[in-house]
């Protein structure tokens, strides 16, 4: 199917059949940790993007035929871009809503419900998931690169109109970035547009996957605690922790473990050249790191490959030839 994927399982909704809204990539903002990559329409002028009638043909087809040995728990709205710019998301859930007693969500950035339509395009769905990273112009600006007609304090006092006009559940989500919105001053900020917005529950999340832009990086355990805590003062819905750190604290692991690998194999190729310190090692090979190229160091010099000695009274790592290759 073009539009339709899945079910995939979300931790959040269940096993949920994806609807693809957009092509890729047209949204309102280009956030700096989006895992789909650069956005090459940076718009807020709403479209039929795709044809709506084609969608419903979709649908029909998995409504009649199924999907197979997994169940469907919810039908998700969403897009390589911001679903809301569809002019056919009304009627799509319209049609989902008259034809199954499924949930239907819509995963959102939350950027246009200022706009009467957009808020009454979404009101037959179950579940709204917005995003709001930052209450902060600047902080936004940084983080979600938005269009430039976008103004926060609009998109702040539309996500509050919407919640207290929809009758289902409305999901906050905010991102923090390390270094970009994560200050205490944006947290405060954060803590006050979730109190005026007031939705069902808010999620905390950061950048788990490869992200648009390298400089978005993962804030840390403890600071996510912190900002659970503040959002949760004067708030009385449910607070949760999206990101598994575990998980994620191993996959960094795997991913040093194989960039070690890789960096050991270039060492042991240079030092098989000439002798070297460790300064020269991380200037040939490119290194930024030392303490990376020094872990690496220990690790052949344990497996006896490579050995430290003093010439000078200056430190050199070289290569430990076999034995027979010596004679």
């Amino acid at each position: 199917m073009k539009y339709l994927f899945g079910p995939v399982y979300s931790r959040r909704l269940g096993y949920s059949l994806g609807i693809d809204l957009l092509p890729p990539k047209i949204c309102s903002l280009n956030c700096v940790y989006c895992e789909v990559g650069p956005t090459t329409d940076l718009t807020c002028e709403r479209q039929e993007f795709v044809p709506t009638a084609d969608i419903l043909r979709e649908i029909d087809q998995v409504l009649a035929q199924g999907v197979g040995s997994r169940p469907i728990d919810v039908f998700t709205l969403t897009a390589m871009g911001e679903p809301t710019l569809h002019s056919g998301l009304g009627e799509i859930i319209a049609y989902l809503k008259a034809r199954t007693d499924k949930p239907v969500a819509l995963l959102t950035n939350g950027t246009l419900f200022a706009d009467p339509e957009v808020r009454a395009a979404v009101a037959g769905a179950d579940i709204v998931i917005p995003s709001l990273d930052a209450a902060r112009q600047e902080s936004f600006e940084r983080v979600n690169q938005p269009a430039k007609e976008l103004d926060l304090e609009k998109i702040i006092a539309g996500l509050a109109l919407f919640t207290r006009e929809f009758k289902g559940e409305v999901w906050l989500e905010i991102l923090l970035v390390r270094d970009m919105n994560d200050s205490l001053e944006d947290l405060q900020a954060l803590q006050e547009a979730v109190r005026r917005i007031d939705p069902t529950r808010v999620q905390l999340n950061t950048v788990a996957r490869p992200p648009m832009d390298e400089r978005a990086r993962p804030v840390s355990p403890e600071k996510m605690r912190q900002a659970a805590a503040m959002m949760a003062e004067g708030y009385n819905g449910q607070v949760d922790i999206l990101v598994d750190f575990q998980a994620m604290a191993q996959k960094e692991a795997a991913r040093v473990q194989k960039q070690s690998a890789l960096l050991s194999r270039e060492i042991a190729a240079l030092l098989q050249r000439r002798p070297c310190p460790l300064m020269e090692i991380d200037k040939a090979l490119f290194i930024n790191d030392s303490q990376l190229t020094l872990a690496c160091l220990q690790s052949l010099m344990a497996d006896g490959r490579v050995e430290k000695t003093v010439h000078n009274g200056k430190e050199f790592y070289q290569f430990v030839r076999p034995a027979l290759e010596q004679k």
